[in-house]
């Protein structure tokens, strides 16, 4: 594509964990590798055993030798296991941080036994395994799992300390985090789906983060009773008017030592096409897929092929192409274009100093708009820049398509989108999902929804009638006629563009649009793929995953398919 985009979002566990769970990749811990011993000098490693010219110590650098890292981590790990927080922080490189925390996990988390047993140190990382027991009044329970340390040289002495993060103490916890056990925040809660039936994590463990959400809000008034947990308390962060973030990750339990009595909350969810959505994205890496039902709002089915962080609500990503049916229908309310309008598509187009191509430099000579549409041609839209203000774009998609306003209410966490306005190069690279646009396959499954149904209905996974809440409106909403041609310019893609492979054969009433976002640092760019069939739409999203009809659009298909 013609500009580069940054993609943002991190990627954090939210599922309930095993008794022994944590960083698969640290699980190298043979059967036969005890508790740490206590060994080393009691001293930060690194040392000045060599003098410069001018007589004074030379100060040791670069990356920290084996001795050095294994003598960092000895000595952490024992005075950890030890007890003694306080001299297990002088390995490090924030001892006040470490101290705090260290100590803490002890009073909060209430954990006995510690023992720590090293895997096979990889650079300057090693592995660990840590047994233990959380006693929580008169119950007790082994509590088990993995994590890493690494460890870095200090440049102002050459010494070597364990690089302190949260994560040391537990691979879930972020800066801010902490381990708590007592009685549950929240009670649990039983999600079930549209028609009553349970919704198993196991069956569908995309949805551990949704039930932990479900959990965060509906907890208290589901009306079931708290157990005792060990669980990983998320800072709560708060926006510019002091109110909770609403897209921020909700606790999570790591060890349930009594259980609640978990109270019952309806979702939107269709068990047929959540079982389909959780097929897709199992055997594909960074795949991501929501369904909705256009005519109101209503989530049918999300999954993630990675259930640790919902991409498919909370992803801030790139969209690519998909966004030019925004871009076209701004374009189609200004009057600057139509569908059969001729329309330029050249190879190139510079504006903001930037020179803009497309896919393999191809052109289209004497065409209309609907081609260019159809053939995802970054130039026609690009060209259309010097007509547009800096805030064009974003007006559209917070006015008509309800995008970027953080006001959705879906019943759990989600990222609302993000179009903010921009000038110059990064305006233009905007026009074609780049730039500074930020969007998730809930989002982009709205916008298919919004063209099909003619107006903007807000996704839902929980309906308001139960807790009366308000959902988000259109303050503009989209005119019959830009509706009609947006339709039109999709579904000639899906029978003549570049959505012609996976929407084959699926009927009359149809449309969709591909799309592929670049990110730096990745050779392939993410694959997108939006579309409707009937009252179903759907939007996937598969990073790294190349043209989004050949990766994304087999997913969608399929999701439209099931859906009947």
């Amino acid at each position: 594509m013609g500009s580069r985009g940054r993609r943002r979002g991190e990627t954090r566990r939210n599922t309930n964990a095993l008794v022994i769970g944590g960083v698969a990749a640290v699980a190298v811990i043979g059967a036969g590798v005890g508790a740490y011993a206590l060994i080393g000098s009691g001293e930060p490693a690194g040392s000045t055993s060599a003098s410069a010219d001018d007589g004074k110590p030379e100060i040791p650098s670069g990356p920290p030798t084996a001795k050095e890292v294994r003598a960092a981590a000895d000595g952490f790990l024992t005075a950890w296991q030890h007890g003694n927080a306080a001299k297990a922080a002088t390995y490090t490189n924030d001892p006040t941080a470490a101290k705090k925390a260290l100590a803490d996990l002890t009073k909060d988390a209430h954990l006995t036994d510690l023992k720590l047993a090293p895997g096979t140190r990889k650079g300057a990382e090693v592995p660990f395994h840590v047994t233990s027991t959380v006693s929580y009044k008169e119950l007790t329970k082994p509590f088990a799992y993995d994590s890493a340390l690494t460890a870095e040289r200090r440049k102002s002495d050459g010494k070597v300390f364990v690089d302190w993060q949260p994560s040391v103490l537990h691979p879930d916890l972020k800066e801010g985090d902490h381990l708590e056990t007592g009685e549950a925040g929240d009670p649990p809660v039983k999600a079930v789906d549209r028609s009553g039936g349970e919704l198993d994590t196991k069956k569908y463990p995309s949805l551990g983060t949704v039930v932990d959400g479900l959990r965060d809000k509906y907890g208290k008034t589901a009306g079931g009773t708290a157990g005792v947990e060990l669980r990983v308390v998320r800072k709560q962060s708060a926006d510019e008017d002091g109110k909770s973030e609403k897209n921020a990750l909700p606790d999570k339990t790591l060890l349930t030592l009594s259980k609640g009595t978990p109270g019952t909350v309806k979702t939107t969810l269709d068990p047929k096409l959540q079982a389909t959505a959780e097929e897709q994205v199992a055997d594909r890496k960074k795949a991501s897929v929501v369904l909705v039902k256009p005519s109101t709002g209503e989530i049918l089915a999300v999954a993630n092929s990675n259930p640790s962080f919902n991409t498919a609500f909370q992803g801030s990503l790139a969209p690519g192409s998909t966004m030019k049916v925004i871009t076209a229908s701004m374009l189609l309310d200004k009057n600057i274009t139509d569908v059969d309008k001729k329309h330029p598509c050249p190879k190139y187009f510079t504006y903001g100093h930037w020179k803009f191509q497309n896919d393999d430099k191809f052109q289209i000579k004497d065409g209309t708009f609907k081609a260019s549409f159809a053939a995802s041609c970054n130039t026609a839209f690009i060209s259309q820049a010097p007509k547009l203000d800096d805030d064009s774009l974003t007006k559209q998609a917070q006015s008509v398509f309800g995008l970027g306003r953080d006001n959705w209410s879906i019943g759990v966490p989600s990222f609302d989108g993000a179009v903010p306005v921009q000038s110059d190069a990064q305006m233009a690279a905007s026009l074609i999902g780049q730039g500074g646009v930020r969007m998730n396959p809930l989002n982009m499954a709205s916008v298919a929804a919004t063209v099909k149904a003619g107006a903007f209905h807000q996704p839902y996974l929980v309906s308001p009638d139960v807790d009366d809440r308000t959902l988000a409106k259109a303050a503009k909403p989209i005119s019959s006629s830009t509706a009609s041609k947006l339709r039109e310019l999709m579904h000639y893609t899906a029978i003549a563009g570049t959505a012609v492979k996976p929407m084959s054969g699926l009927g009359s009433d149809m449309g969709a649009k591909t799309g592929s976002a670049e990110v730096d640092g990745q050779k392939d760019p993410n694959g997108w793929f939006t579309a409707w069939r009937g009252d179903l739409a759907a939007a996937a999203v598969v990073q790294q995953g190349g043209h989004g009809g050949d990766s994304a659009g087999p997913v969608v298909r399929k999701m439209l398919l099931a859906g009947g």
